[in-house]
């Protein structure tokens, strides 16, 4: 589970410039906008990432106007989300230790979203894209979520000198294609749809390319997983006439239970097999050596759409099961320009 909300350390505080009541202070790779002489370095605070979802209470009372949230999926309470103050990005929400006398363990890094009634910010995905669920998404096929770098700034460390390769990340929807001992199914994030191309978006896309038979036919099982795109998904950034599915992993359904993911080489010529599009790749290299701020430069930038693109994706050609990272060696870096321009 992710940690929307933990202990953390001030690692520096910077002025913005023109601003008499406001400063900037750096929280792991985040930036947050907090009131001037609030913090100076090395303090500890309670850090509340992005899309953290805070209950109503008194000492949160002051984010009303900006972060009031009410509906029927989530519930009355406080969204946290990517604001400008000033020109300058916040990237959550730093709050002294001192507002929370009930929190006992301040070592840096413990979570205490539990325990502070904090929730993931989540809406439901768009109808036209989804279909009639039937159950969960089987045989364990991952979750497909990227950490943002900000977050875990340890993977800096842990692809330097590695193969890598950056991807654009695309705005719209999980989809998960699944063949497993003859059998074809189609997933959301969650879970998996009916067969039926008048319901369900991705299966008639899935009928268009031919691919249930294409699918069954390789003998294999495994899942491809990837970024289902078009009209009435999320706005549509990427301008699409139809709707079309970009694939950025390919795991094998292994009878032990293993998820292993297909390298680079291995995955893309799945896709060449298939008649099946990749994400775009925009970089491949031999030696990791970008700093946090390197990219999130190179996060910047367009589809061909000329919208802002959402950023992008950092992963490593092997993928290294035995990792300290888990099996996943990638991660996210989100367009600042993006995030700007986000509404709800």
């Amino acid at each position: 589970m992710r940690n929307l909300a933990s202990i953390q350390e001030i690692a520096s505080v910077k002025p913005i410039e023109g601003a008499d009541a406001i400063e900037l202070v750096i929280i792991k790779g985040w930036q947050c906008v907090s009131k001037k002489g609030e913090f100076a370095g090395g303090d500890k605070c309670v850090y509340f990432e992005v899309d953290s979802y805070l209950p109503l209470e008194e000492r949160y009372e002051f984010l009303r106007r900006t972060s009031y949230r009410n509906n029927e999926f989530m519930g009355e309470g406080l969204r946290i989300k990517t604001i400008t103050m000033r020109g300058e990005i916040s990237q959550g929400l730093a709050l002294p230790l001192a507002a929370f006398p009930e929190i006992s363990e301040t070592a840096a890094g413990a979570d205490v979203t539990e325990q502070l009634g904090v929730r993931k910010w989540e809406v439901p995905e768009v109808v036209g894209s989804s279909g009639i669920e039937i159950g969960e998404k089987p045989f364990s096929i991952p979750t497909t979520d990227e950490t943002r770098l900000q977050s875990m700034t340890e993977f800096l460390e842990a692809f330097a000198g590695k193969p890598y390769y950056i991807s654009t990340k695309m705005d719209g929807t999980s989809c998960s294609l699944y063949t497993k001992d003859g059998a074809v199914g189609v997933c959301g994030r969650n879970k998996e749809y009916k067969e039926d191309t008048e319901s369900c978006a991705m299966w008639a896309w899935v009928y268009k390319k031919g691919l249930k038979e294409k699918l069954a036919s390789l003998g294999e099982n495994i899942a491809l997983q990837g970024e289902f795109c078009g009209h009435g998904i999320q706005k549509n950034r990427l301008k699409l006439l139809e709707p079309n599915l970009y694939i950025f992993d390919i795991v094998r359904l292994e009878e032990n239970g293993s998820r292993p993911k297909l390298g680079l080489k291995e995955a893309q010529g799945y896709c060449e097999r298939l008649g099946l599009d990749m994400v775009p790749i925009e970089e491949t290299g031999e030696s990791f050596s970008y700093t946090l701020e390197e990219l999130l430069e190179k996060a910047r930038g367009k589809y061909q759409s000329g919208m802002d693109k959402e950023g992008i994706v950092v992963r490593t050609q092997e993928f290294a099961h035995n990792s300290e990272l888990q099996h996943k060696m990638s991660f996210k870096v989100l367009n600042n320009d993006f995030l700007k321009k986000e509404k709800d």
